[in-house]
């Protein structure tokens, strides 16, 4: 007799909002939101100014189709929670930065594939998007600090990008950047900072089905704030693993060591995978906050996830897996 369990990420079919009325939501929204937006960002208006982000060519690649293997319990995060709600140290360490972000170019940007790959290579991120498949995946997301929010990325997965980069047996890690440019970001002139941003993920983790190289969001390309043009999500790991805005992947011998880690290892280590029972050494991360309607909800182990990825770590008793 086949016996079905009910995992922890799944909706009935029924629960879910059909994308149709979502769209015509998100489009209703965003035209109510436009004009008290705009008008609250100095130097912006609606007829567009120097200030107005730059425009991007990706445009006409969104929305793509939902992949629905990938459901979670919870209703979509509003988009102007999620896209004004943001960590980015590059521009700011507080989370109103959203505004300070629009400074950053988008275009031209390049991909440098490198390190232990049967060639380097440097690939434009349109030439990038041509070259791959986009879907679109509703996805849990979990910030150490202990807040949440559910977001539909779109994306390609990582191991296409592997793929590409035709790493060498020999690589066990890759190592991800971030741009560094002190002159449209003001917080990489904060010499404490080890700038670049720099995170990894083991092969096993960059290939995993879950892991995905998002370039949109909400139906549309990512903005600046959300790590635009390209940037990791791992949506079983804590927030600041999915670093943003990447411009360079190494694949390497040798296990990077990531920005936080390197500012405060005792905190922020190199797995970082979700785990209520596991507190940060300042605050519980038993329970986390819902982004919208501010509640406080349990939090679950791989944030859900267990069932994709909890055999990468198996027999890894020793390891700081959870920080």
């Amino acid at each position: 007799m086949l016996i079905k369990r009910k995992k922890g990420w799944e909706l009935p079919e029924s629960a879910a909002t059909p994308e149709a009325l979502f769209r015509d939501r998100r489009r209703l929204m965003k035209g109510l939101a436009a004009g008290s937006i705009l008008a609250a960002m100095p130097g912006l208006t609606a007829c567009g100014s120097e200030a107005a982000p730059m425009k991007d060519p990706s445009a006409s690649l969104y929305p793509a189709m939902r992949n629905l293997r990938y459901r979670v319990d919870r209703e979509m995060t509003a988009e102007e929670l999620a896209t004004t709600y943001n960590n980015y140290y590059e521009f700011g360490s507080h989370k109103n930065i959203w505004r300070a972000a629009q400074s950053l170019p988008i275009r031209p940007w390049t991909v440098t594939l490198d390190g232990m790959v049967e060639k380097e290579q440097q690939i434009a991120i349109d030439d990038l998007l041509a070259m791959v498949k986009l879907e679109e995946r509703v996805y849990r997301f979990r910030c150490v600090e202990a807040w949440a929010m559910t977001v539909p990325w779109t994306g390609f997965p990582m191991r296409r990008l592997v793929e590409i980069a035709k790493p060498l047996s020999g690589a066990k890690y890759v190592r991800m950047e971030t741009f560094k440019d002190p002159s449209i970001a003001p917080g990489q002139k904060q010499s404490w900072y080890p700038w670049p941003y720099v995170e990894g993920l083991t092969m096993a983790e960059a290939t995993n089905e879950l892991t995905l190289m998002a370039t949109g969001i909400y139906g549309q390309p990512i903005p600046a704030q959300n790590g635009a043009p390209i940037r990791l999500i791992t949506p079983w790991k804590y927030g600041f693993k999915q670093l943003k805005s990447i411009v360079r992947f190494t694949f390497t011998d040798e296990r990077p060591k990531g920005f936080w880690e390197e500012i405060q290892g005792r905190e922020y280590g190199f797995w970082a995978n979700v785990n209520p029972e596991v507190p940060h050494p300042r605050w519980s991360q038993a329970t986390e906050r819902l982004l919208g309607p501010d509640t406080r909800v349990p939090t679950l182990l791989y944030n859900g996830y267990a069932d994709f990825v909890a055999d990468m770590y198996k027999g890894m008793e020793g390891e700081r897996l959870f920080m």
